[in-house]
């Protein structure tokens, strides 16, 4: 005959329970420990609690007047606690946030699978536990992230769900929920990068500027990167870094590719990754030549992610649609080509989405090279900058590879 689920669920509660009451007794002796009077309750106090929690919770499960009693009870008890503790200049609820967490392990047990509680449990000890860390993240953010990360809530869980996917846009193969998709996912790739390269290596060297950088802009990264190659003279670790940064733009297009057009992406996989892994070859030649110097790049903490941007994305991304529509209908695909080079010298994203996500007239053979050459002459561009704000002393290794990478990229797409 197997356990009683009740003798389960109390097991588990006085379980949980009893190791939250001993994680606090620690955290109170680590960071606390002249303010132990000022805690409520020992391991076995909140042992008790969540015991009563599970007892009364089980008595009257339906109003929860019992249990709700209790609650307030204890509540008072901790109020008298609370008012001790302001006059002595402190005012932190951690411990009856802690006891309220441990009374509602019983209702817990009882109403969800062991995941729930377990999860609760988990959380607390976290929680308690990250206390320092959480001290330096907080004091080492900076305050406008958060309404950074808002704006990103708003494209993405707002916006984006609000959008009908059935009707197309008057004059465009698309729906308005599959251009905002596209919004938000270019966004995302670069909030995702930035947020890498800023909080995770924030002050790792040119080597991994240029390989985060490029996951949000490959182009900007060379320009910044250009700049210091021509302050610091001949540097191989930024010629590393730049040839990296350009390696890395391949790959975030194939993951562009892979999301709105997976026939497509398979296509680009052979080149694109290739060319990545070519890129970042020669880059790690240079990396080993280059100087090891301990100076860092200046990061500029400007989040790539507003609303602004957003916007005008979208336009261009509807403006490129239009553009691309007109030149396959009077021009086929040689106007295609041509046009697929002319605007590697601009932001190449708004036309790569328009070409994965709309219906044209065109073979998807014809698109793979279109992005194709797109991507190549975006190099041939960088690499102008490179040796623009680099100087010919600073930017000219980089330069050869990149636009080496992209008269290859090109002959093959026209190969």
């Amino acid at each position: 005959m197997g356990l009683s689920s009740d003798l389960v669920h109390l097991v588990i509660t006085v379980v949980f329970s009893f190791l939250v009451g001993m994680e606090l007794k620690t955290y109170r002796q680590q960071f606390h420990a002249k303010d132990e009077n000022l805690f409520f309750g020992t391991a076995r106090t909140y042992t008790f609690i969540g015991i009563l929690g599970y007892i009364f919770y089980r008595i009257e499960p339906v109003h929860l007047i019992l249990y709700i009693s209790v609650m307030v009870a204890l509540s008072l008890l901790f109020l008298v606690l609370y008012m001790k503790k302001i006059q002595e200049g402190r005012s932190s609820i951690l411990p009856y946030v802690v006891m309220l967490s441990v009374y509602a392990f019983g209702p817990l047990t009882e109403r969800f699978e062991l995941w729930m509680p377990s999860l609760l449990f988990v959380l607390i000890i976290f929680l308690l536990n990250a206390k320092q860390s959480l001290q330096r993240f907080s004091s080492d953010i900076n305050m406008h992230e958060f309404e950074t990360l808002g704006k990103m809530v708003l494209l993405s869980a707002v916006i984006l769900p609000l959008l009908p996917n059935t009707h197309t846009i008057p004059y465009l193969p698309i729906s308005p929920f599959k251009m905002w998709l596209a919004v938000v996912v270019i966004s995302g790739i670069s909030y995702g990068g930035y947020l890498v390269q800023k909080y995770f290596f924030p002050s790792k060297g040119y080597f991994l500027t240029g390989i985060f950088g490029g996951t949000y802009s490959s182009t900007a990264t060379t320009v910044v990167l250009a700049r210091k190659a021509k302050v610091g003279g001949d540097n191989h670790v930024i010629d590393a870094a730049i040839i990296a940064a350009t390696s890395m733009m391949y790959l975030r297009l194939l993951v562009v590719a892979t999301v709105f057009n997976f026939s497509v992406a398979r296509s680009l996989a052979l080149p694109f990754v290739a060319a990545a892994l070519i890129g970042m070859l020669v880059s790690f030649v240079y990396l080993k030549r280059g100087e090891r110097r301990t100076m860092n790049p200046d990061f500029v903490d400007k989040n790539p992610l507003e609303l602004g941007t957003a916007f005008l994305f979208a336009g261009l991304f509807v403006l490129m649609m239009l553009v691309t529509h007109f030149v396959i209908n009077h021009y086929g695909n040689s106007g295609l080509q041509i046009l697929s080079f002319i605007v590697g010298f601009t932001d190449i994203d708004p036309f790569i989405l328009s070409l994965l996500t709309g219906k044209y007239t065109v073979a998807q053979t014809e698109l793979v090279t279109a992005i194709m050459i797109a991507a190549g002459s975006n190099n041939l561009l960088k690499a102008v900058y490179a040796v623009w704000f680099g100087g010919w002393k600073g930017g000219a290794n980089s330069a050869v590879w990149i636009a080496l990478l992209g008269l290859v990229t090109i002959g093959w797409a026209l190969y």
